[in-house]
């Protein structure tokens, strides 16, 4: 029978953009003005990038939509409302949307990033949605020292799900995916039988495409594993143990989840001009078992302040696709 992971299966890898504000290392980019941050989303070439793509024959892109600084690459009136942060830090131009235009012009189909948190170095942000918990984090001025689990956490869970489905919405079927990080305590919020939940969570992030892909990040854990039964692809995220791929699916609760592994190639996520972290012969020989086996893996690639891909990884890309080429039925659309 068709599946709602075949296309990805078949394309068989894949890009990630990291693209965040950016204000020094280990900032979270706290640093980033709301002004600075628009002049950055507004000189994103994402022409630009979606030739290099297309001229490579990347199948999909990942971009991020914001993270812990509260900067998010596309307006969002649900959450401006919430937050109540005036200006934005939402910016005015619409990235996300305006990157799948670009990316369709090149039969290429984009998914998104998002933590399933409020902004963690936004305390206004994380009062506002009423977030009461974070992470333990070496990072400065103590942005995440309030861990504390065991909290349901209804109304911030019901506000991001307002949030979410305003961009979902709006983008339709111009988005194929969602990545969600962070889903760190999924006992304690989304493992219930009512609603705020995971199936409540997932029907927010289709609420614009029923046919868009959902991933749950758990943390790093090898061999991979099925956050929920309300998740079509495992998140899959890897730093350096790469488990190979046994076979497609992964099975939460008797329903399959398509294999997905979801690392980075240069120095750090979004990595700057460095030297790859991974040898070439590793990411075509790691991506050509997974593929041989069903599985898919989506590398992120270091790019510049327009969103291009720096030269050493476009010719790691180029001859990754020249090995691994995507299923001759695969089609974007």
């Amino acid at each position: 029978m068709p599946h709602l992971t075949d296309w990805f299966m078949r394309a068989r890898w894949g890009v990630n953009i990291t693209f965040m504000a950016s204000g020094g290392e280990k900032s979270w980019g706290v640093g980033q003005s709301v002004d600075e941050w628009n002049r950055r989303v507004d000189a994103f070439d994402v022409d630009g990038l979606a030739a290099q793509l297309g001229a490579l024959n990347v199948p999909y892109c990942f971009l991020t939509l914001g993270q812990n600084s509260g900067h998010f690459c596309s307006p969002n009136a649900v959450y401006d409302d919430l937050a109540g942060i005036r200006p934005s830090k939402c910016s005015r131009r619409d990235l996300v949307m305006d990157l799948a235009l670009a990316l369709a012009r090149h039969q290429i189909r984009l998914l998104v990033y998002l933590p399933s948190g409020a902004p963690a170095a936004d305390p206004v942000a994380r009062e506002r949605l009423e977030w009461d918990w974070g992470y333990q984090s070496p990072w400065p001025n103590g942005y995440c020292d309030n861990l504390r689990t065991g909290k349901r956490l209804e109304r911030f869970q019901i506000h991001w799900q307002n949030v979410i489905g305003e961009w979902s919405t709006r983008w339709g079927d111009r988005v194929w995916g969602w990545w969600l990080d962070g889903c760190y305590f999924s006992d304690e919020m989304y493992r219930n039988p009512q609603p705020p939940n995971f199936e409540s969570l997932a029907g927010a992030l289709k609420s614009g495409n029923p046919q868009a892909l959902v991933a749950f990040n758990p943390g790093q854990i090898a061999p991979l594993v099925a956050t929920s039964e309300w998740e079509d692809i495992t998140a899959g995220e890897i730093d350096a143990t790469f488990p190979l791929c046994p076979g497609r699916w992964v099975e939460r609760n008797k329903h399959a989840v398509q294999w997905h592994v979801y690392s980075w190639i240069g120095p750090h996520w979004g990595g700057g001009q460095g030297e790859p972290r991974l040898p070439e012969e590793f990411v075509i020989g790691y991506t050509r078992q997974a593929a041989q086996h069903e599985g898919v893996v989506t590398w992120d690639v270091p790019h510049d302040q327009s969103g291009l891909i720096h030269a050493p990884y476009q010719r790691i890309l180029e001859n990754l696709g020249k090995a691994v080429r995507p299923e001759k039925s695969f089609s974007p659309r």
